[in-house]
C-alpha cells in the first residue's frame, strides 16, 4: 500500500512539472520594457524621411530603426 502511494505521488509530481513546463512556451521572445521616460523633443524614422514625429517616452515604445532626439541635444537610436 505504501509503495503505491509513493508511485502516485511521483506520478502527480511528474504531471505537475510537465504542466508547468508547458506554460513557458512563447516566453523566449518576450522583452521587458522599462517604465521610465526620457526627455524627448521629437522622433525621426527612416520611413517618414526628415519629418519630426511626436515624442515617445523611451526607445522601447518606438519602431526599430527610429531615433529619439533628446532635449539636451543628444540622440538615442532604437
Amino acid at each position: 500500500m505504501a509503495a503505491s502511494r509513493v508511485h502516485i505521488t511521483c506520478a502527480l509530481l511528474l504531471i505537475g512539472l510537465v504542466l508547468l513546463g508547458q506554460g513557458q512556451e512563447g516566453m523566449e521572445g518576450a522583452v521587458a520594457c522599462p517604465q521610465y521616460c526620457l526627455e524627448v523633443d521629437y522622433l525621426t524614422c527612416p520611413s517618414s524621411g526628415a519629418e519630426k514625429l511626436s515624442a515617445r517616452c523611451n526607445s522601447c515604445l518606438t519602431p526599430k530603426g527610429c531615433t529619439l532626439h533628446l532635449s539636451d541635444g543628444t540622440h538615442q537610436a532604437c
